[in-house]
């Protein structure tokens, strides 16, 4: 009885301690400020990542969150994830640019209204207005 307890007790722990990791991605991402910057066009907002978010780059990690529908709804190997539900998310709500990440897949995924996790190399981007400022490569997906 007591180790069935105990083996309950280190699972449960274990989901906990995943959905920390899971959820501590988003927590550094929110850690940036923006300079004004120019470029042809005009004024532009160009991001500075903290110290937590510099050490992230390069490296592989989770996040988790809902996929959001662009440019002609869905493409399966190239999606844009955000921390937040869709009426909340950075495009539609009150959520910042910290909120959505691109994420380029390896392989194709379907489309889906619930949370998902991803897994990819973490890549900023402070450079290309075209483009978001945190790009996860190489990734799949972990959890539908």
């Amino acid at each position: 009885m007591k180790k069935w307890s105990l083996t309950l007790l280190l699972v449960v722990f274990l989901l906990g301690i995943q959905g920390v990791i899971a959820q501590g991605v988003w927590k550094n991402l929110a850690e940036v400020s923006y300079k004004i910057s120019e470029d042809q066009f005009g004024e532009l907002y160009v991001p500075v990542f903290s110290e937590n978010i510099t050490k992230l780059e390069g490296k592989v990690v989770e996040a988790d969150g809902y996929i959001i529908p662009f440019e002609g709804m869905f493409k399966p190997d190239h999606i844009i994830l955000s921390s937040l539900p869709l009426a909340e998310c950075f495009f539609c709500g009150s959520g910042g640019p910290e909120t959505v990440m691109e994420v380029m897949l390896s392989k194709p995924i379907k489309y889906t209204s619930k949370r998902v996790k991803v897994k990819g190399k973490l890549t900023l981007n402070a450079s290309d207005p075209e483009k978001l400022m945190y790009i996860l490569k190489d990734a799949e997906l972990i959890l539908e």
